[in-house]
């Protein structure tokens, strides 16, 4: 399993190396942004860990344009910045999951274990809803023939509400299901994904298929 650490101090980007290399992982370093983006853009990595403040390119920069690249790997963001704001930014930048400093060691292990088990889950079915299909095993999403580029985090946002057939999921539920947690972070990070898949799925002239039920959750279901 490949992983790519895009940090610009050489003693944390040793620090990250060796500790993921005695998991099995095989990592490859980007000392600044620029080389970063280059290396990912080249593909074959299963995670990205990617540190905000870099040189040449920025952290956010650098993830944002990966997605506008249509590259969905999987992106664990590393900053000092831990507050809610600068964690919703750097999430809106395209990242899946964001670890302030000073982190531990096994978190960060245990985050990009995580990401890497995600993306590499594969159901083989294709789940339609009205002109929507969602492939389990490729993650491929499409609306009326068209292919729609979702993020790690997207798909299982997606996967989450479409398993549910058409009922209610909580928000409490979507943070267990699609981040793993057990606990609410208390920050907007549901709506800001949520509003990020209705952005991605609408399509002109089609129906709206992720609904807010208010006080309850979200359903996905293409309304009559």
């Amino acid at each position: 399993m490949r992983i790519l650490i895009i940090e610009d101090d050489p003693k944390t980007a040793d620090l990250l190396g060796s500790a993921l290399g005695r998991e099995g992982f095989d990592t490859s370093h980007a000392p600044d942004g620029e080389i970063g983006f280059e290396l990912a853009l080249k593909g074959g990595f299963d995670v990205l860990v990617v540190d905000v403040m870099l040189p040449k390119l920025d952290g956010l920069s650098l993830v944002s344009k990966l997605r506008v690249k249509g590259d969905t790997t999987p992106v664990l963001m590393l900053s000092a910045r831990g507050e809610v704001g600068q964690r919703v930014e750097g999430l809106d930048a395209g990242a899946d999951d964001y670890l302030a400093k000073p982190y531990a060691v096994s978190e960060l292990l245990a985050r990009v274990r995580s990401l890497m088990r995600r993306n590499q889950q594969a159901k083989p079915a294709t789940i339609p809803v009205s002109d929507l299909t969602f492939d389990t095993a490729s993650r491929e999403v499409r609306r009326d023939g068209l292919r729609i580029e979702l993020s790690t985090r997207e798909s299982l946002l997606l996967e989450c509400l479409l398993q549910a057939e058409g009922e209610v999921v909580s928000r409490r539920d979507i943070i267990q299901k699609v981040w793993e947690y057990d606990f609410d972070p208390g920050t907007n990070l549901v709506e800001v994904y949520i509003r990020r898949l209705r952005d991605k799925l609408h399509r002109d002239n089609t129906p709206a298929l992720i609904h807010t039920i208010r006080g309850l959750g979200y359903s996905l279901h293409c309304k009559s």
